[in-house]
């Protein structure tokens, strides 16, 4: 009687064990799916585990999150996710992900040299201003000074208003000898490399077109983040010409980060609390420049 006693006590303990992991793995799992906090709403990019491979190799890369270009590592999520291509020899392939891979991207080996461009855009997530100078500050960061002008000026509330935010992010990866050239894949808006940084003969002056809506963002700013070797970052701001492009130097052994940010209202902005008066569409590109 004390044994089935015991028996049945061991049993019930091992399923509240049981119970206890998958109720964890499945908080884990939800909280990895839900939209960026405020917080967390900084630069988003693409980071391969390697800027150059071998054909042959296996190509990794994460989807990042931070700021300074240095962040957390977040997983594959289809209901966050609107487009997850690669692009190869001028053939593009949608990611064949999975719900919570992680690293995001797992490719199979490409038996070619060339250029590899990762592009990735996300699903809206929405964050409150709580605080008028927070808003304040980015648009001012962001280089958007009508900002606060046009908010007034449309009677929005200055208390707890909402931002909708999407992320329109490419990697260039150089496998082997990485020839090839990256083009316009119809990002709402996009980084197009004018320049590869693998490419024999690259001479240090890595040159970008910046898109939105398929047109050229003239006079545009660029925030440039420069990852040197030790893992210290340089961030300097650059322009856009009146053809919506900019030649930047980088340096051999360093790795980059181009980000840009179209701050635009939400058209016929409901007077709802509840819904956003303005949306923010980020656009960043990653590479390596070889030694």
């Amino acid at each position: 009687m004390l044994d089935k006693t015991a028996n049945k006590a061991s049993f019930a303990l091992s399923l509240k064990k049981v119970f206890a992991m998958l109720l964890s793995r499945l908080l884990l799992v939800a909280s990895c799916a839900l939209p960026l906090t405020p917080a967390a709403a900084h630069e988003y990019w693409i980071e391969p585990q390697a800027y150059q491979v071998a054909p042959g190799d296996t190509i990794q890369a994460d989807f990042k999150n931070g700021q300074n270009f240095a962040g957390i590592s977040l997983s594959y999520f289809d209901r966050s996710s609107t487009r997850f291509e690669t692009v190869f020899d001028g053939q593009v392939n949608p990611v064949a992900a999975r719900a919570g891979d992680s690293p995001a991207l797992q490719l199979d080996a490409l038996n070619a040299d060339g250029l590899l461009v990762v592009v990735h855009e996300t699903a809206p997530s929405t964050l409150t201003y709580k605080e008028w100078e927070k808003f304040l500050k980015f648009a001012t960061h962001k280089d958007f000074p009508n900002a606060a002008t046009d908010h007034i000026a449309n009677g929005w509330s200055q208390e707890k208003f909402k931002e909708s935010y999407t992320r329109h992010v490419k990697a260039l990866i150089g496998v082997g000898s990485g020839p090839g050239a990256d083009a316009a894949q119809g990002l709402t808006t996009e980084f197009v490399a004018l320049s590869n940084p693998y490419a024999a003969g690259f001479d240090g002056q890595m040159s970008v077109a910046l898109r939105y809506q398929g047109q050229p963002r003239p006079d545009a700013q660029i925030e440039v983040f420069d990852r040197s070797p030790d893992d210290s970052v340089a961030i300097t701001l650059h322009r856009t010409d009146a053809m919506g492009e900019a030649t930047i130097p980088v340096t051999p052994g360093h790795d980059y980060l181009f980000d840009a940010v179209v701050l635009r209202p939400v058209p016929e902005a409901a007077d709802d609390p509840e819904e956003p008066v303005w949306e923010t569409l980020w656009a960043a590109l990653t590479f390596a420049v070889p030694q």
